[in-house]
């Protein structure tokens, strides 16, 4: 069964009827999915947007939630199909028409893409979101036009740690390392406690070949959080990384002698 099943029936049924004390409701669920995001636990806030759903099936941000959830763990036709889900119940919400495009951008269709970037626009979405995905939209199109949409999301989000943070990972998607590092940099900057943040600064060093800084990062990113772990792919790069570089060397050697 897809995840697309898996949100939408909710698996085992939970049971809500319990003390007023221990009662784990909306409030508490949509607290723990935002946590979780911040954190950089995709699948763990998914799960969380999900039990939102269950108490208040039109919580427009738990819907935005999980289509976003989705294009960060990768899922994009599963996004665009959550989206058009939520976009039933939640009609012209500006903000889960920028996550369909983005969903439908990273799955390659620009022209469609557009359109609804357009349309989140349109619909006054004057949210940092909305123009983070805008960006994200034009990225996939190779437009240079998608700077200013990424200055424009930072300039609605203020002094937040969280939009550098998501840039950076966007930039990343595109492997364009270079503006990944940088805006992660910034993130570090506003808020260097953040493990997620670490990790991130971490594997844009590792892809630039700043192996030591990258090896540091991680350490740092460890430290905050026992639990934050590259990717199984991105560890094996790493522990070749050293030897590459080393290798590196002896040829430029070769070369000038």
């Amino acid at each position: 069964m897809s995840r697309f099943n898996n949100l939408e029936f909710g698996g085992e049924e939970e049971d809500h009827s319990v003390s007023p004390s221990y009662l784990k409701d909306e409030v508490h669920y949509l607290m723990e999915a935002q946590t979780a995001f911040a954190q950089g636990r995709f699948e763990q806030a998914l799960r969380h947007y999900a039990k939102v759903l269950e108490f208040n099936s039109k919580n427009a941000a738990a819907w935005r939630g999980q289509v976003r959830m989705l294009i960060e763990l990768g899922e994009f036709a599963e996004a665009k199909l959550w989206a058009d889900k939520a976009l039933e119940t939640v009609p012209d919400d500006p903000e889960l028409l920028a996550a369909k495009a983005v969903a439908l951008a990273r799955g390659g269709d620009l022209s469609e893409a557009m359109m609804f970037s357009d349309a989140a626009i349109e619909a006054r979405g004057e949210t940092p979101y909305v123009w983070l995905a805008r960006g994200d939209v034009l990225l996939a199109r190779r437009e240079k036009r998608a700077e200013f949409c990424f200055e424009k999301a930072l300039g609605l989000a203020g002094r937040d740690w969280l939009h550098h943070w998501l840039i950076s990972r966007v930039y990343f998607f595109y492997k364009q390392f270079s503006y990944a590092f940088k805006l992660a940099q910034q993130a570090l900057a506003l808020d260097a406690g953040r493990a997620a943040v670490w990790l991130q600064f971490g594997r844009c060093q590792l892809a630039l070949g700043f192996v030591g800084a990258a090896e540091n990062s991680l350490h740092q990113a460890r430290q905050l959080d026992a639990q934050c772990r590259l990717s199984e792919q991105e560890t094996w790069e790493l522990s070749q990384r050293p030897l590459w570089a080393r290798m590196r060397g002896w040829w430029r050697q070769m070369l000038r002698r």
